[in-house]
């Protein structure tokens, strides 16, 4: 049952780095996705960390609002 519950979670991760678009800006580059991300982690660890976080938190909230707004018209 983990099993089955974390590979739900990890596929539901890869999906919003599809819905945010880094798989096309990157032409599907791992590896530059893996960069991308390590860059967000270290920001993350930043001495502004609970601002970037917040930030961070805003717009996704304003994204998936902004879908489910799109999706019920």
């Amino acid at each position: 049952m983990q099993r089955r519950e974390r590979t739900r979670h990890l596929i539901e991760l890869g999906g919003l780095v599809q819905k945010a678009g880094l798989v096309e800006l990157t032409d599907d580059d791992r590896a530059t996705l893996y960069g991308a991300l390590l860059d967000l982690a270290g920001r993350a660890r930043g001495d502004d960390a609970g601002d970037v976080l917040a930030l961070w938190k805003r717009r996704g909230r304003r994204a998936f609002d902004t879908e489910a707004e799109v999706s019920e018209a």
